[in-house]
């Protein structure tokens, strides 16, 4: 039980750091319209709006690359933070009714509104996350490599769920 509670973290910690670090070179390249999505969302001040469009991909970067070299546990709590974070910031704009803003997640050429399925996903990736932060038994090659091919299908399951939601949410969906 120990042993698989540990590779699934390892597992999620691979997937995340995936999320992350693709989410953060993507919003790196795109960083001159961060801004006015992290504006969209309404809650900062303008004057940090800008502080946190530098900040937030070198962060996505810097902690997704953390965890898939295996890093723990403060890239482990900066992902969960960060995971929340986003979940709570969508969720305050869903209880405003704004629900056509982008969620920002990356794949800029895919506008994502928010919603709550984007919520609990962040949820669930963020519990995946839990049994990385406590004591792990010794890997075997083969516990590795288990967690790297887990951690690969959470991040290809993750594009897929995303992919399909932003195309459900296109106006494209809703012609005849």
């Amino acid at each position: 039980m120990a042993l698989g509670l540990a590779i699934t973290g390892l597992a999620a910690s691979l997937g995340v750091g995936l999320i992350l670090l693709i989410a953060g070179i993507d919003k790196w390249r795109h960083r001159m319209l961060l801004p006015g999505v992290i504006a969209n969302y309404r809650l900062l001040p303008t004057g940090l709006v800008l502080p946190a469009a530098k900040i937030l991909p070198i962060a996505e970067i810097g902690i997704g690359g953390a965890l898939i070299v295996g890093f723990a546990p403060l890239p482990v709590i900066l992902a969960i933070l960060l995971l929340t974070l986003f979940g709570v910031a969508m969720a305050i704009n869903i209880r405003r009714g704004r629900t056509h803003i982008d969620c920002g997640c990356g794949r800029s050429q895919l506008r994502h509104p928010v919603g709550w399925p984007l919520v609990a996903r962040n949820a669930v990736l963020a519990v995946l996350l839990f049994p990385r932060l406590w004591p792990a038994p010794s890997f075997g090659a083969m516990d590795i490599g288990t967690a790297m091919v887990g951690g690969v299908a959470l991040y290809l399951a993750y594009l897929l769920c995303n992919s399909i939601g932003a195309l459900i949410a296109s106006p494209a969906a809703y012609r005849r």
